[in-house]
């Protein structure tokens, strides 16, 4: 077996796809999360109520989920360049369309098709970064392409959409973000590559570049684990995104700026998570950062559900929680999934995961927690929240370690 450490990376355009593969992937959070802190105005124009945001946030889940799980297998036979630029174009040309929504059955629908789009561009994504990084990097650079999803998205989309909203009518929001998707697919279509499998396989425990079936991702413990922990992930993420700007305005008594405020907290949480969990990964090994992880998750779950409206208190509590749930979404789409299995495979797998973890955790969770929400009161969906992460736990306990510093250390043992 070959060291893992002999792979030599081409610097100068491993930091030019990293870079430009974040961009894509901050717009593909900005195009997903924006509707979140726009939806309580929103649903006072659309005449919507809680239940309909669940299924407005569950729709996009279930087609990213599904599109991930084909997508993925496409990208595995004619490389990811194939799917990743037109799915770019594509998601920021209907991003703008969201503003035309009259109703709650044309939002849905355009939101579904957006889901497509983006499902369509995470698997690959992830897998042409890991491609294009030295193996001793694969936590830090897939990290930092991760963390624009909440850093664009999460943190700094809340505090920009609120304020443009005492400019312009939401409608106009939604189209602002169309041409930066277009310039970012253009520069992906003239520096992106595909990596030949033999080189791909450089990033595997495996180093295995011949052709399999499918079905072979299933070889792999990891891929099954992580498709459980990614629907406890998801189920936490989209949850807060999605009931917790109506918790803080409806339950907490907060005013739209405070809202928008504690919200913030979930982007800047969350890129910090994305970037240094992973990162320390590549040190320590990705299962003992996911444990961790687990447990610091809930304990800032907890006291995030017993903190009063104090926006300073708030905004801790959600940054330590996002910190956590999002370091494990970027360990379990990347490294540890893509890690355990064959080079031709890579995408395969990790669009499994996504998918599989977006229908399940995107899609029916936030349906029951709008149900939860409608019925009983919006509070009782944080719980639904602490009680996926606490299971989350026996999944971390069983995965299989796959980072490169320690899986060399045993081969050195043996």
């Amino acid at each position: 077996m070959k060291n893992p450490c002999s792979y030599r990376a081409d610097a100068s355009y491993e930091w030019k796809a990293v870079t430009l593969l974040a961009l894509g992937f901050g717009l593909v959070s900005i195009d997903r999360f924006m509707i979140m802190p726009l939806f309580p105005v929103i649903m006072k124009d659309l005449n919507l109520n809680y239940q309909d945001l669940g299924l407005i946030t569950g729709v996009l889940s279930v087609t990213w989920g599904i599109s991930s799980l084909f997508t993925g297998k496409l990208s595995d036979r004619f490389g990811h360049r194939a799917i990743i630029v037109p799915a770019v174009i594509l998601f920021s040309l209907l991003a703008g369309f969201s503003g035309l929504a009259n109703g709650l059955l044309s939002l849905m629908l355009i939101r579904a098709v957006i889901g497509a789009a983006e499902g369509a561009f995470t698997p690959a994504s992830i897998v042409a970064t890991l491609d294009v990084s030295k193996p001793s990097r694969h936590g830090l650079n897939l990290g930092i392409q991760q963390a624009a999803m909440p850093l664009f998205g999460l943190a700094l989309a809340p505090i920009l959409v609120t304020q443009l909203l005492h400019v312009v009518a939401w409608h106009w929001v939604f189209v602002m973000v169309m041409v930066p998707g277009l310039i970012v697919g253009l520069l992906l279509h003239k520096v992106l590559r595909n990596t030949d499998s033999t080189e791909a396989a450089e990033h595997t425990m495996t180093h295995d570049a011949t052709s399999h079936r499918w079905t072979d991702i299933f070889t792999s413990r990891n891929v099954s684990l992580n498709i459980l922990g990614m629907m406890c992930w998801l189920t936490v993420l989209v949850v807060l995104g999605a009931f917790l700007p109506n918790y803080l305005l409806d339950y907490m008594g907060l005013s739209l700026e405070q809202m928008g405020f504690v919200l913030s907290a979930i982007g800047f949480g969350g890129a910090a998570g994305t970037i240094l969990l992973p990162c320390l990964s590549d040190r320590i090994g990705r299962k003992p950062v996911m444990i961790l992880s687990v447990i610091g998750g809930v304990a800032s779950l907890y006291l995030l559900i017993n903190i009063g409206a104090d926006t300073t208190r708030l905004f801790a509590a959600l940054f330590f929680t996002v910190f956590f749930d999002f370091g494990l979404i970027c360990l379990t789409v990347g490294p540890s999934t893509t890690e355990s299995v064959p080079a031709r495979l890579m995408s395969t797998a990790s669009g499994f995961v996504v998918g599989i973890g977006e229908i399940f955790g995107g899609g029916i969770a936030p349906s029951l927690a709008g149900y939860v929400a409608h019925n009983h009161g919006i509070q009782y969906t944080l719980i639904l929240a602490i009680g996926a992460m606490a299971t989350g736990l026996l999944i971390t306990l069983a995965i299989k370690e796959t980072a490169p510093v320690r899986t060399a250390a045993v081969l050195k043992t043996t």
